[in-house]
């Protein structure tokens, strides 16, 4: 087995740092007005996503809750539908797979709430099905996805595109997001008793 493993290390990093130079910073100055947008008119926002992408919409949401709405003046209201175990295997396991994500916006979704879809490939059955149907519902939709975005770059009426052909390194930058919107808002969103 081999002891040194500094060359694959450093051609790691170097793919996330090219990536990095090459996001677009309007689309994620576009994500954090739409985020705002949703806080200020006390809408509801959903995110999902399968496996790894689950749960980085779970941080999502529990950055958003707590890191970003305790001891503020606003709140967020963020629900991530990959949360609910009980929920998802009986949708899963019942109806199927494809539908554990839209059956739940059926419950709780109105027109004007934010509905954000994360998938490395852009192509994750359920995660489109809910982005469609939130289009319909009249839902504001953000597709956060890698690769050439898929199916939900172009279905999502905003992206976030992380532009390399590399799982790992889109899921890095997917979270990467997260904590960059929180180091941005936790600095400007008033404190209470400052007003909204």
């Amino acid at each position: 087995m081999r002891s040194d493993f500094s060359s694959e290390i450093d051609a790691y990093f170097d793919r996330i740092k090219s990536t990095l130079d090459r996001l677009s910073r309007k689309e994620l100055n576009a994500f954090i007005g739409l985020l705002l947008e949703a806080r200020d008119a006390r809408k509801m926002i959903f995110t999902m996503g399968n496996g790894g992408s689950a749960a980085t919409a779970s941080h999502f949401a529990a950055d958003f809750n707590k890191g970003l709405s305790y001891g503020k003046a606003g709140r967020f209201r963020m629900m991530c539908l990959a949360d609910n175990t009980a929920t998802l295997t009986a949708y899963a396991n019942d109806v199927s797979y494809q539908d554990v994500f839209v059956e739940q916006l059926r419950n709780f979704v109105e027109p004007g709430d934010l509905v954000i879809g994360f998938s490395g490939s852009g192509n994750s059955p359920n995660v489109l099905k809910a982005i469609e149907y939130a289009n319909s519902f009249g839902a504001v939709t953000v597709g956060i996805t890698g690769y050439d975005g898929g199916r939900l770059k172009a279905v999502a009426k905003h992206s976030v595109h992380v532009p390399i052909d590399d799982m790992q390194v889109t899921e890095d930058l997917h979270m990467v997001f997260d904590h960059l919107l929180y180091s941005i808002l936790s600095r400007y969103l008033p404190a209470e008793g400052q007003g909204a």
